[in-house]
């Protein structure tokens, strides 16, 4: 059971694919390089797997990362780019009765 749940183009050639899979009987949470060429198209050895039981720790830890300290524009929760020097909106957590179950 894979379940894609969405990619960040990196470059060109390369994308970020975040998926939902089952490897060896045990769920987990992917984030792996997906390569477009003329010599190879699949996924890369670059990349990380979070097994399901430490997930949620690890979304609390990319929560925590100040957008102030990347540099990098702020999106609102609808993902959309803000032009440079907008306000950004407080992200909203949603609490654990509304997190699917995997």
């Amino acid at each position: 059971m894979d379940k894609d749940i969405g990619k960040i183009q990196k470059n060109a050639t390369t994308d970020i694919l975040v998926r939902i899979d089952d490897f060896g009987g045990r769920k987990g949470v992917t984030i792996r390089e997906f390569v477009t060429s003329d010599k190879y198209t699949g996924f890369t050895k670059a990349g990380t797997r979070v097994p399901a039981e430490h997930f949620l720790k690890f979304r609390e830890m990319i929560n925590s990362v100040p957008l102030s300290e990347l540099d990098a524009p702020a999106e609102s929760v609808k993902g959309e780019y803000k032009p440079k020097g907008a306000k950004p909106q407080k992200t909203l957590k949603p609490s654990e009765e509304e997190l699917p179950d995997y």
